[in-house]
């Protein structure tokens, strides 16, 4: 290091630059020691709580997770999340995985995987996916399990399809629990329900048949871009020699960008009669002919959701326990958002607790 000069001025320009040149070299070191971190983490533990594949349709895959505990709950739990995004989030890793921490309170644990649908799936309907696919595997569990009911928890769309297959079908449903799903789609409080007015669906289907998976998780970047785009990815650098921080980042990469493609008809179908005509909440969404009214709904409900959910705000969610018919109902809030009322250590803490120890008092 050279000689400090006695100018006072150039003293000053003097200590900046070698502030500067120390916290260069300490970004390089934090670097290179991320790198040799990266080479040996392993973080390719997802989905891996253990279960068997036990009914499937098309391309539609109902997995059973095994027990753990001696004496599960006696009514199994099936879990249904949402088309647009894979259902592992739900068992993102050992650490904090929704799924297994259900399994060591006491469930018993179904879920379905939607698959990925292809050219030749441009005219599966919302109708094929509630009444053919999602009751085919809750068939298949009633009959498997000999039980009249089951309970049900739907996740994002899969609690708006969860809510209305209740509706239809709920002889067939022992309890309701929905997860930061949307009811209510006439609100202003998140971007993608302020853009989804302006969408040309027809336009959008009738082009693509398909929607790519890429075209929705661009749409969900353009929600906060500099976060999801850059930020994260300046922000992980301050814990890039950190094996779990770095891990934890790359399962949730890993899960964000696996997005899948889209039926056209029903996304059609979704985005228009819900996202744009609000007619669920109106009483005016029909489904194979049927008028859905959730009113019909007398089943016990729980409603969880996120208070710093981005993607479906509160607004959304709230109102779904005025649009029943059921005395025994009740929701809960949680100061998370919309990955981490799943995947999050409250969710480990708080949220997965408060789902099994209300469906088992409910199951009896």
């Amino acid at each position: 290091m050279s000689e400090i000069p006695e100018n006072d001025a150039a003293k000053k320009y003097f200590e900046m630059y070698n502030s500067a040149l120390e916290s260069s070299m300490r970004f390089q070191e934090k670097i290179v020691k991320g790198l040799e971190v990266f080479t040996k983490l392993n973080y390719d533990d997802i989905n891996k709580t253990p279960k068997d594949l036990v009914f499937q349709i098309d391309k539609v895959k109902l997995y059973h997770y095994k027990p753990i505990v001696k004496n599960p709950n006696p009514i199994p739990i099936l879990l249904v999340y949402a088309l647009m995004n894979k259902q592992y989030i739900m068992d993102l890793h050992q650490d904090k995985s929704f799924v297994k921490k259900l399994l060591e309170l006491g469930l018993d644990v179904y879920i379905i995987d939607w698959g990925y649908p292809t050219a030749q799936d441009k005219y599966v309907t919302t109708e094929d996916y509630i009444e053919e696919y999602l009751d085919s595997c809750i068939d298949y569990i009633r009959t498997s399990r000999s039980l009249p009911a089951i309970n049900l928890l739907g996740k994002c769309q899969g609690g708006t399809f969860a809510a209305i297959y209740t509706s239809l079908y709920q002889d067939k449903i022992k309890n309701l629990v929905c997860v930061a799903a949307p009811f209510d789609f006439d609100v202003e409080d998140g971007l993608l329900f302020k853009w989804s007015k302006y969408f040309n669906i027809d336009k959008l289907v009738d082009s693509f048949g398909v929607i790519p998976g890429d075209f929705l998780n661009n749409t969900f970047i353009m929600l906060s871009p500099y976060n999801l785009a850059i930020g994260k990815y300046i922000n992980i650098v301050n814990s890039f020699d950190d094996p779990k921080a770095l891990g934890e980042f790359l399962r949730m990469e890993k899960w964000l960008f696996d997005c899948p493609a889209q039926a056209g008809e029903n996304y059609r179908k979704w985005m228009k009669d819900l996202w744009q005509q609000n007619l669920l909440v109106k009483g005016e969404f029909v489904l194979g002919g049927k008028k859905i009214h959730l009113k019909q709904i007398t089943v016990p409900v729980l409603n969880i959701y996120g208070t710093k959910d981005n993607l479906i705000p509160a607004s959304s969610s709230i109102p779904l326990l005025s649009l029943l018919g059921s005395k025994d109902k009740e929701e809960a809030s949680f100061p998370v958002g919309h990955a981490g009322i799943v995947a999050s250590s409250l969710s480990q803490k708080q949220i997965a607790p408060k789902v099994a120890n209300w469906v088992k008092e409910h199951s009896k």
